[in-house]
């Protein structure tokens, strides 16, 4: 299975509303979390992560993938380059919100270095990492960090993924609010 991660410039952030086929993903890791109402499945996947968060028949998927990744348009709510910065929230029937905001930066090798050493050592109960193949051009492979904070009335999502070739860090962060 390949494992090496696509270029930073590839890369798209999507939010549906509604669960997408499982198969549309090469999923590395996987993990479902329950809390009062509501459930959440993340998987890390080659290109970033999916979200499927649950709650009283409501679905939203939450995707960082490939923009050249073959995704449905049917109820999709959110699509945008997963470059720079930007926020954005939807409010879903019923009182439900959700609410992103991702940051990707080009920083320097050192800080590159240093950053992902730091991420191999913050581990816990809630938190996935996946490490990644180096392309070959440089020894350093990539990595996926997610961390999943959940509440009684929320879920938050904050996940790291970071591009050795491009020297760049790509950071999410999402909440899935009940009313």
């Amino acid at each position: 299975m390949l494992s090496v991660r696509p270029k930073i410039a590839e890369l798209a952030f999507q939010v549906y509303g509604r669960s997408l086929h499982p198969e549309l993903f090469v999923t590395l890791q996987s993990r479902t979390f329950t809390r009062g109402d509501y459930s959440a499945k993340v998987n890390i996947t080659t290109a970033g992560h999916v979200v499927t968060w649950c709650y009283r028949g409501m679905t939203l998927t939450e995707v960082a993938a490939s923009a050249q990744h073959p995704l449905p348009k049917k109820r999709r709510l959110l699509s945008c380059r997963l470059a720079g910065e930007r926020q954005d929230r939807i409010k879903c029937t019923g009182g439900v919100t959700y609410k992103m905001n991702f940051h990707s930066e080009t920083v320097d090798p050192q800080f590159f270095w240093n950053f992902q050493q730091e991420v191999l050592q913050d581990y816990s109960e809630h938190t996935m990492f996946q490490a990644f193949d180096a392309s070959g051009r440089i020894a350093l492979g990539a990595l996926s960090y997610v961390n999943v904070e959940l509440r009684n009335r929320s879920l938050s999502v904050q996940a790291f993924h970071t591009f050795p070739d491009d020297c760049a860090v790509v950071r999410t962060e999402s909440r899935f609010a009940l009313p």
